[in-house]
């Protein structure tokens, strides 16, 4: 072979290596994820911002160099139980909510939902640039495991009733599927709080197992179809102001991942979780009038009921932070940054929904 041919050649090679696949270079990284959610159910596993996408992502941003199966909730594992599944690397990667956790790590329900805590812009803003996603590794290293953001729901709806709550004392008694945080003030009032995947409220509902449920907003909440099974829909959002779904990722195989398709995994995880709130703002309207035209009664949570919420809930606080010195120093953490957001917001977001929304 002369100069030139060689020349020829072997730059064609390599042209050729450099624009072929990743996946042709090497066996891809192949994960398993669990989710505590059920097939089907946008925003948490299909669609926009889903953990079906995240999946999607990760292998088109790696250049099928990563993929991932998504297994959703009960598919593999049941619901609740991926988390313990991902610590002990039976998969890679689990996802839920962290409240769903209460039990065995406390202090890791400020990363999911805090009551009477931030939105979703403050939250993203202590996650990102605050203490947010390194306290939450902290809270999770002795675990065995690595968290971050995936998705974030924006404020929640307060739930489906199937009687209208008028008073403090129309809470008594009442069977409330609510999880995390907001149970426990919930119980203190006198509610009877119950704890229930996602897949199992419609007919718990429905058969009159439970008399009122909470899930997410109104996009969601049809998926679901709880508009058929109450007719009283109340809101407030002081439960979930925003309730972020986490990755809970196997430290020991996280460590061992190539840098580069680590960066992959994070970016694609923070891309979700604006797309997935995204997807919410998008839908959420339509399907809250279509709720309406349907008969559906749409209510404001009595301002007493609140108040007495709001009281039961610094006495949680308070008691699970002397109890706690992680759940305290968490708590702590995200309490100062609210109230750093919280006079930015006073001069921005509550300006602009009171005076100039409409203008």
């Amino acid at each position: 072979m002369d100069r030139r041919s060689f020349i020829t050649t072997a730059g064609a090679v390599g042209a050729a290596s450099l624009a072929a696949p990743a996946i042709a270079q090497g066996a891809p990284v192949k994960w398993k994820l669990t989710s505590a959610f059920p097939a089907g159910q946008p925003f948490y596993s299909n669609g926009p911002g889903s953990l079906t996408d995240f999946a999607d992502r990760v292998k088109a941003m790696s250049g099928g160099k990563m993929e991932i199966q998504v297994y959703h909730a009960g598919e593999l594992v049941p619901a609740f139980e991926g988390f313990d599944a991902a610590r002990q690397g039976i998969v890679e990667m689990n996802s839920w909510i962290a409240y769903f956790g209460a039990g065995k790590v406390p202090a890791a329900q400020f990363f999911g939902a805090a009551p009477f805590g931030m939105s979703t812009q403050g939250k993203n803003a202590w996650f990102y640039i605050g203490d947010g996603i390194k306290l939450w590794n902290e809270v999770y290293e002795p675990l065995g495991l690595v968290g971050m953001p995936i998705g974030a729901t924006g404020v929640q709806m307060t739930g489906w009733f199937n009687k209208e709550i008028n008073s403090l004392e129309d809470m008594s008694g009442l069977r409330l599927r609510i999880p995390g945080l907001a149970g426990k003030a919930y119980a203190r009032i006198g509610v009877d709080v119950k704890v229930l995947p996602g897949g199992e409220i419609f007919p718990a509902l429905e058969r009159g197992v439970i008399d009122a449920a909470e899930w997410v907003g109104p996009a969601q909440d049809k998926i679901l179809g709880l508009n058929k099974a109450a007719k009283y829909y109340y809101t407030t959002g002081w439960h979930e102001p925003t309730t972020v779904t986490e990755l809970g990722i196997n430290k020991a195989a996280w460590d061992g991942l190539d840098p580069s398709l680590q960066a992959v995994v994070t970016n694609a995880a923070a891309a979700c979780n604006l797309i997935s709130h995204s997807w919410g703002e998008a839908n959420n309207a339509a399907a809250l009038k279509e709720f309406a035209a349907n008969g559906t009664e749409i209510r404001t949570l009595p301002t007493e009921v609140v108040e007495a919420l709001r009281v039961e809930m610094k006495a949680v606080y308070a008691e699970l932070g002397a109890s706690d010195p992680l759940f305290k120093k968490v708590m702590d953490n995200y309490f100062a940054f609210k109230a750093e957001h919280d006079f930015w917001a006073a001069a921005s977001e509550e300006v602009w929904h009171e005076q100039l929304r409409n203008g």
